[in-house]
């Protein structure tokens, strides 16, 4: 009986139920091929070639993260626009172009990561856009396409929960494959949409109301409320309650055109969201690159 136990145990899922439909959900979306849509959202504008990004203290930005900023700048000869906001610049234009509510949910984030989760949910939603990461990469490739309709694009992730890394797009994205402790999710960088797309709307809310939810209840966890896991769940339930999957454009091979810079001076510190989930953030002296 105990070798029967120690099988299931063995086999059992390491994904809670509504975890596993979610993943298996982003599973077949990143796997499904087809062709793509003329004008796959009814009313669907195109997506505004401006580029936005996000540290929340500007004074104190360090060397190697302003060097990927800056990366994206050779788009300006294209005709992209490049915006790029703090904290305090986020948070006027939330309470502006949004409200009171909307603002003190944004200073309810306590760490740089959940602002900037926050802020791009919150700016691409107004004004449409590109959001991207401050520590990702320009490799220098053609991006125009992105921007000819309205879709959500979207990178999506794989995680590999025996080996504790991510598993390559090209292995994950290949139709059919799947691993028991592999979690398929999207990321929240790049995040590219026309005004008032639903799924982006939805992620706002969804953050949102999470903010509120835990403001007598300690810190909460940075994924779920504000970052991957928000947006995950946004997808699935905006497309299970009726908005067409033509509605989110899959970019399975966004690494050829950015990519996470590491190592970068500030993942060895507080600023790093991993080091700092769900416990009081406190800035750090800016150093130069190491």
């Amino acid at each position: 009986m105990s070798e029967v136990r120690a099988n299931q145990a063995a086999d059992a899922d390491p994904l809670e139920p509504i975890e596993r439909e979610r993943s298996d959900f982003v599973r077949n979306m990143v796997q499904r091929r087809e062709r793509t849509p003329i004008n796959p959202i009814r009313g669907s504008s195109p997506t505004p070639k401006r580029i936005v990004q996000f540290w929340d203290d500007l004074q104190r930005l360090p060397e190697d993260v302003e060097n990927c900023m800056n990366s994206w700048r050779q788009l300006e000869q294209q005709g992209f626009t490049l915006e790029v906001f703090d904290k305090i610049s986020a948070g006027d234009f939330i309470r502006s172009r949004l409200g009171s509510r909307y603002e003190d949910a944004f200073n309810e984030c306590y760490h740089p990561s959940m602002m900037s989760d926050y802020f791009r949910y919150s700016y691409v939603l107004v004004e449409g856009g590109f959001y991207i990461d401050a520590d990702d990469v320009y490799h220098g490739t053609p991006i125009e396409h992105l921007f000819r309709d309205g879709r959500l694009k979207l990178q999506p992730f794989c995680y590999d929960i025996a080996t504790a890394k991510m598993v390559a797009p090209s292995i994950f994205t290949e139709p059919g494959s799947n691993q028991a402790g592999w979690i398929f999710y999207f990321n929240t960088t790049p995040l590219i949409a026309a005004r008032n797309h639903p799924i982006v709307e939805r992620a706002l809310i969804n953050a949102t109301v999470s903010l509120e939810a835990e403001k007598a209840n300690g810190l909460p966890e940075v994924q779920a409320t504000t970052g991957p896991g928000n947006l995950t769940r946004s997808v699935f339930e905006v497309i299970r309650e009726g908005c067409p999957l033509e509605a989110v454009m899959v970019a399975h091979d966004w690494e050829q055109t950015s990519t996470s810079q590491w190592p970068l001076s500030y993942r060895n510190d507080s600023r790093n969201w991993r080091l700092s989930n769900q416990r009081a953030y406190r800035a750090t002296p800016v150093a130069g690159p190491r």
